[in-house]
């Protein structure tokens, strides 16, 4: 019997319908885990994603540990619900409407943020779940705190146990889920050697050093930190490796910001199978209606205290594995003062907001009379809709406080706008699908449908984009896949919406994530690639899109 989603107004139901092979795998997970961790498959040794191929994915649970497994699990296409696993009085998972709880905030001192971060399982109680998920530091993430000038210093432990499949001959299929690494999302630094580059490999069982260092002039505001390992970057994503990064001092001269409480928001979309985990790809994260609910710091519908009159400083972080977010909170307005880590001259205020997987958006709210509002993801069709349902619950009460939102934002743009007669070259991007997608045709597998830029899939051995460093380039972004808008995200480098949909926009925003309309939308920026050479992505921030092949690899280049 088909059960409805979890979220709230959907009336949709997880995962894709039952197939045939959808019940072997759920089989073979399940021989799986009943016979322990058995012998691990050979784990390739090469340090990159693109080394030799050792052959076939030979297991259906890549690397995941065994749990213990209910007797009989009621397995639907990898979506059944968890009321099957035992969980003693003494650990249940909380109610919700619990406070929102803050991420620790880990600081930079002398100029140096030095810290560590572990990559292992956790037990994590999400909703009224309980889950066993991939983790950073056990559970909710720190929010790393520095200034632009200061390096961030990590010791990353990679935990996780060894994968149990070997290197696919086709790297776009998801891989070794237990391989790592560490991506700094938007920040402007070198992504070669122990820097932010994502084409690093970091083995389970292994500690690896990620040093990070931003110029002094680097934009203040919201950035995220998640893994960006190909093959196994979804999985962990999804699973909650996120965690944010605040490069302090913007509106400092602001005073009606200043005194704004800050909170750190990660959005988040909550998925997992029979046994409360994340092992399958194809059946768990793939499907479009696979979320069971929306999550903010891994709770569900947490409640977010304000006095009434009160001003709030919201840092929300898209960290979303997939799906766009439409946030609306009843009765209010959510004033965005900065996009993407990038401050804005101008407060725009918005009855929605839209969150696409990677965006940040930093949002001051003042309160309203005492009472209780719901902060909710409205119906949104990217293609397919998005997540709907509750996300938080914002309680004010007690005495007010007499503040204001800020008559205005600082004029001075943190970059410069990009003129004509600045631009040294152009280029077109092609964003594609091939074959039906399983929503759409229920008799298809994922594995008949795929992801293209350009016509090709990903190969990290290829260079696809080379740019001279100090160029400053025109890019026209057209998505001609009929099914789903995309989200692109650059490495390195900002840039500046100058059209969206053949139409100029009001403010010329710069942004390093922004969404591409399906069916012969396009977006076209101008950004400047300056200060660092290397190779370094480019992709579609759905991230099963990504790790099916939307991505290619960008060089920049000294003569």
């Amino acid at each position: 019997m088909t059960k409805k989603s979890e979220i709230t107004g959907t009336g949709r139901t997880p995962g894709s319908q039952a197939s045939r092979r959808g019940v072997l795998q759920a089989g073979l997970a399940l021989g799986t885990v009943a016979l322990g961790g058995g012998t691990a498959l050979a784990q390739t040794s090469g340090a990159q994603p693109g080394g030799p191929h050792a052959g076939h994915a030979g297991h259906v649970t890549p690397g995941a540990p065994a749990p213990v497994a209910p007797a009989s699990p009621a397995v639907h296409a990898g979506h059944a619900h968890m009321a099957e696993i035992g969980v003693a009085a003494s650990t249940a998972p909380p109610p919700l409407d619990q406070p929102l709880i803050e991420p620790e905030a880990r600081r930079s001192q002398n100029g140096v943020l030095n810290t560590s971060i572990r990559c292992a399982y956790t037990w994590r109680n999400i909703g009224a779940r309980r889950l066993y998920l991939r983790s950073y530091e056990g559970g909710l993430a720190p929010t790393l705190r520095m200034k632009p000038g200061e390096t961030l210093k990590v010791r990353l432990d990679n935990d996780l146990p060894p994968n149990r499949d070997l290197m696919p001959r086709d790297i776009t299929r998801p891989h070794q889920f237990n391989n790592t690494n560490f991506h700094f999302h938007g920040a402007h630094c070198s992504p070669s050697g122990i820097a932010d580059n994502v084409m690093r490999t970091m083995l389970p069982g292994k500690s690896y050093d990620v040093e990070i260092a931003l110029p002094k002039d680097h934009t203040r505001g919201t950035y995220w930190y998640h893994p960006h390992h190909h093959g196994s970057a979804d999985v962990q994503v999804a699973s909650g490796m996120v965690g944010a990064i605040v490069v302090e001092g913007d509106f400092a001269e602001v005073p009606e910001i200043a005194a704004a409480r800050e909170r750190v928001m990660l959005l988040s979309q909550v998925v997992f199978d029979a046994f409360g985990m994340i092992e399958d790809f194809g059946s768990t994260l793939f499907p479009e209606d696979a979320t069971r609910f929306l999550a903010i710091n891994g709770q569900r519908r947490p409640t977010i205290d304000m006095r009434p009159g009160e001003v709030q400083r919201w840092r929300v972080v898209g960290s979303q594995y997939q799906d766009n977010i439409l946030m609306e909170l009843a009765g209010h307005r959510l004033n965005v003062i900065a996009y993407d880590g990038i401050p804005l001259t101008s407060m725009q205020e918005k009855k929605q907001l839209l969150m696409a997987p990677g965006q940040r958006a930093d949002v001051l709210v003042q309160a309203g009379a005492a009472g209780t509002y719901e902060l909710n993801a409205m119906p949104y069709n990217q293609g397919h809709p998005s997540p709907s349902g509750p996300l938080a619950r914002v309680v004010v009460s007690g005495e007010p406080m007499a503040m204001k939102l800020p008559a205005a934002l600082p004029s001075k743009p943190p970059f410069e706008t990009i003129r004509d007669e600045e631009i040294t070259g152009r280029r077109t991007l092609v964003f594609s699908g091939a074959g039906d997608p399983p929503g759409n045709d229920p008799g298809a597998h994922w594995q008949e449908f795929t992801t293209l830029i350009d016509g090709k899939t990903f190969d990290p051995t290829r260079i696809d984009q080379r740019v001279k460093l100090g160029a400053v380039e025109e890019w026209t972004i057209r998505n001609i896949h009929q099914h789903d808008d995309h989200v692109f995200h650059i490495h390195i480098n900002p840039f500046q919406v100058t059209e969206i949909d053949g139409k100029r926009p009001d403010d010329l925003t710069w942004r390093d994530t922004v969404v591409v309309t399906r069916a012969g939308g396009s977006t076209v920026f101008r950004s400047r690639f300056l200060d660092y050479t290397g190779i370094f992505m480019l992709h579609c921030h759905m991230m099963n899109h990504e790790e099916m092949g939307m991505m290619q690899t960008v060089e920049v280049y000294k003569d």
